[in-house]
């Protein structure tokens, strides 16, 4: 009987054993996380405090900044003879001039651009023109070698010199963009003497149906006859300080007694003076 009636007077025993442990240990766990909160707690309310004193220092400090400012502006006005209503005028209109000197600037600058750009657009249209000038020149450089390849070389009548002759004024005109020579029309009536170029020229004879001339040439104090000629036929001679050979070509006889033709003379002989 003993044995059974202590059995459960042990069992609460242990039980409140238990539940005394139980507490303690959670009584000693809150002490400790008050404890941590409480440092917490004191360094967040150091920090809260020097923040306070910061900001009550650069309060204090701004005050004292501005109370400066003020005697300062003060001082100025007095010394240009204005009151702080107008000092603060003044400092607007400044401000406000600032600020359209800024947007001038920025109008400025945006033209600016846009001129960059139109040059820039004008650039690439010139190089283009000079793109296609550069294919015009060579595509007439070319038509100029063939047509001076289609001109008749025509023996001459000094020397054997053959040469390149123009029947008319058109195949003239590719002769002269030739550019080795220089060439002077003429048209000449029977009995007159006419200068072309630095020379003279007569006409002495005029045959229409023959297609035939007789004329005289004076150059240099001396005179050649060129008799009984035909058409188109270089009719050659030398001329000059240094003598080079100059060539006539008469294309056409009138039944007028006129001929008209061109003399041919090289880049080196002497101008006229009326075109020097």
């Amino acid at each position: 009987m003993s044995e059974l009636e202590t059995s459960p007077s042990r069992s609460v025993s242990g039980a409140l054993i238990g539940v005394i442990a139980v507490a303690l240990l959670i009584g000693v766990g809150g002490l400790v996380w008050t404890y941590v909160l409480a440092s917490r707690l004191t360094r967040q309310e150091a920090a809260l405090n020097a923040a306070n004193e910061q900001s009550a220092k650069l309060a204090a400090e701004l005050r004292e900044t501005d109370a400066r400012l003020k005697v300062t502006s003060q001082e100025m006005g007095q010394s240009l003879g204005l009151t702080q209503k107008q000092l603060e005028a003044r400092t607007q209109e400044v401000l406000q001039r600032e600020q359209v000197d800024s947007q001038r600037l920025e109008k400025a600058q945006k033209v600016a651009s846009q001129q960059l750009t139109a040059v820039s657009s004008d650039v690439s249209a010139v190089k283009t023109d000079v793109g296609g000038v550069k294919t015009d020149v060579a595509k007439t450089q070319s038509d100029l070698a063939t047509a001076v390849g289609q001109l008749q070389s025509i023996q001459g009548d000094v020397s054997g010199h053959t040469s390149l002759i123009a029947r008319n004024h058109d195949e003239l005109e590719i002769l002269k963009h030739k550019g080795d020579r220089n060439f002077y029309e003429f048209t000449l009536v029977k009995g007159q003497r006419k200068p072309v170029g630095t020379v003279s020229l007569e006409l002495k004879k005029a045959d229409a149906k023959k297609s035939r001339f007789t004329m005289v040439v004076y150059s240099d104090d001396k005179n050649y006859e060129k008799k009984d000629r035909n058409l188109n036929e270089p009719l050659q001679f030398y001329g000059g300080k240094d003598p080079a050979l100059y060539e006539i070509v008469v294309n056409s006889v009138s039944a007028k007694n006129t001929v008209t033709g061109y003399l041919s003379v090289p880049k080196t002989a002497p101008v006229p003076p009326s075109i020097q």
